[in-house]
């Protein structure tokens, strides 16, 4: 037996069913599903409404009338704000905003925006410093991101096969799919982490800029105006990269993977460490027994003068590696395979350089 209700507590049970829509725990269900939970909710408050209704006087019964009409106000504005949620995991939009992209990585979807000039919204699915990349497994908010996407940019080369699954999942055939790894132009082989090649920067942001004008035709001459500031701001780093060469080439330093090689080799920097030990790292699998044991000899005998270590990709070897570097004085170089939130693609690049820069004037003195 449902109890008697004034308008006064109809009211208050009414807001109390819609407060719960915002709960944190339904904003992904709620998003998706809103429009049919939201009508279960208000069918239940008209059933409690009703089923005191014959025993209205006219009054009350006006009373009712009122009540109902705003909570139904409230109640359709609340569904209308909860289908606009936020695209997790990280995104961000313009109300000019005109094409939806995935970004696979977080420093594709900040060059996209550099790129667009604010006439996309961008959702970023690896985004988290903290998280190792290679361990990623997608959900349902990214698979619904990526269902919505006009333009998805991914690294590929076996680094986010996540992404080929969602892809496959939705298949659009307006949708244009880039991949990083079929684009850049100086890859190295066996070697997924491309945009950490400075020089691979140029040929991806021009396939986007391609792919932003066939969207968006008539804003064409400012994704071009925007491609040519881009590639300038590269040409900083690119000095960057020659300087610590012409002072520093030569000098030994280990990795413990081989996502700095991009940058060693232009830097002319000595790796040491076996590029096996390298590999497997980066793969998630154990190195050879031989390369462990070599790799910490060059560390304890301080036969390199640097570590340079992959903060996204820790193991307890490459741990001990770091504690043993640490116990020597050997300076410590980290990287990451994310962008920091907080930068873009060129300050997190250039913040590296010069962490880099000043571990080698502190190893060797100059």
């Amino acid at each position: 037996m449902v109890p008697s209700l004034n308008p006064v507590n109809r009211v208050i049970i009414t807001l109390s069913l819609s407060g719960s829509l915002s709960s944190p725990k339904q904003n992904i269900i709620d998003r998706n599903l809103s429009p049919v939970l939201f009508s279960i909710k208000i069918h239940c408050i008209i059933k409690v409404f009703l089923l005191r209704r014959k025993d209205m006087s006219i009054p009350r019964r006006a009373s009712f009338w009122l009540t109902f009409c705003i909570i139904s106000i409230f109640l359709l504005s609340a569904c209308g704000g909860a289908t606009s949620g936020t695209t997790p995991p990280s995104s961000t939009s313009s109300s000019s905003a005109a094409i939806n992209v995935v970004a696979a990585e977080n420093f594709y979807g900040d060059i996209v925006k550099q790129l667009s000039g604010n006439r996309v919204a961008v959702t970023s699915i690896l985004s988290d410093p903290d998280i190792d990349p290679h361990e990623y497994t997608s959900n349902v908010p990214t698979a619904l991101a990526v269902s919505k996407a006009q333009l998805v940019i991914e690294n590929g080369d076996g680094y986010d096969t996540w992404m080929d699954k969602l892809l496959s999942a939705s298949p659009n055939s307006s949708r244009i799919v880039l991949v990083g790894a079929n684009i850049a132009d100086h890859k190295l082989p066996d070697n997924a982490h491309i945009w950490y090649g400075i020089n691979n920067m140029p040929a991806i942001a021009q396939a986007i800029t391609a792919a932003l004008k066939k969207l968006d035709a008539a804003h064409a001459s400012t994704f071009d105006n925007n491609l040519a500031t881009f590639k300038q701001s590269l040409v900083l780093l690119e000095q960057k990269i020659q300087e610590i060469n012409t002072k520093y080439k030569g000098t030994p330093v280990a990795l413990t993977e081989t996502i700095y090689l991009y940058q060693a080799n232009p830097e002319g920097l000595d790796v040491l460490t076996p590029l096996e030990f390298q590999k497997a790292i980066a793969e998630g699998n154990d190195p050879p027994a031989n390369t462990v044991v070599e790799t910490n000899n060059q560390v304890a005998k301080k036969d390199v003068k640097i570590l340079i270590y992959n903060v996204q990709t820790v193991t307890p070897i490459t741990t001990n590696l770091q504690n043993q570097a640490k116990n020597l004085n050997i300076p410590i170089v980290p990287v990451s395979e994310t962008m920091p939130p907080g930068k873009t693609y060129q300050t997190w690049m250039m913040d590296q350089l010069n962490a880099l820069q000043q571990a080698l004037a502190t190893a060797t003195g100059h």
